[in-house]
């Protein structure tokens, strides 16, 4: 079987992104929603998404700009220091990528797409009344990366919201959920067939001891 070898030092960023997008799939979309210092609400899909700490709970996200500017869920996190993360289901996909379209920073985009929002609890930013999950967020730190300047933002998690039915011993049902999954270019996909395997040991999770406890073990 033969294989193609692509240097990307040969390929714009824009073409970059196109094969990556397909390269690492499915992933995760974290619907993010922001308000800007103003109060005007943004939402946008990120599907660079992942959690990157569970003591304390951060997740991250991927936010890339127009141009030289950031994109205005980034501007709205930096602002204020807030954001929401709704993980969608399948019945919400269509809403979701229509929240991908760029409107003007002043146009409210869950009234754009008449979406009802409920006030969060530890945040100013509403959170969506629709999605199954919601995690309410504060900045924790960005940090861009590459040519093209995005940046990782991070996020602890204030809040976790969690539909009624899907949580059961800690874990939550992932078929009940039918969350949606990014592929390459406009194209999303279900869970399709789950496979269960045996569980594998791993060492509980636990926290770094703290400096004057590692002090006292080794004066």
């Amino acid at each position: 079987m033969t294989t193609r070898t692509i240097q990307p030092e040969n390929m714009s960023p824009e073409e970059t992104y196109r094969l990556l997008s397909g390269v690492v799939v499915p992933r995760p979309i974290a619907w993010v929603a922001s308000r800007s210092a103003a109060g005007v609400m943004n939402l946008a899909p990120f599907s660079c998404f992942t959690f990157v700490s569970n003591a304390p709970p951060m997740i991250g996200i991927n936010v890339g700009r127009k141009g030289a500017a950031l994109k205005d869920t980034g501007n709205n996190i930096h602002e204020t220091g807030e954001f929401v993360v709704h993980i969608a289901d399948e019945t919400l996909i269509e809403s979701l990528h229509l929240s991908a379209a760029e409107h003007p920073p002043h146009v409210d985009e869950a009234e754009l797409l008449q979406l009802d929002t409920i006030p969060s609890r530890h945040i100013r930013v509403p959170r969506l009344a629709a999605p199954p999950i919601a995690l309410e967020c504060e900045l924790h730190a960005a940090t861009a990366y590459g040519e093209t300047g995005s940046e990782f933002i991070v996020g602890t998690v204030r809040a976790f919201h969690v539909r009624e039915g899907l949580l059961t011993d800690g874990k939550i049902d992932t078929a009940r959920l039918a969350p949606i999954a990014r592929l390459g270019g406009p194209l999303y996909a279900g869970l399709g067939p789950i496979t269960r395997m045996a569980p594998v040991g791993q060492t509980p999770k636990t926290t770094l001891p703290s400096p004057a406890h590692t002090d006292k073990a080794n004066p």
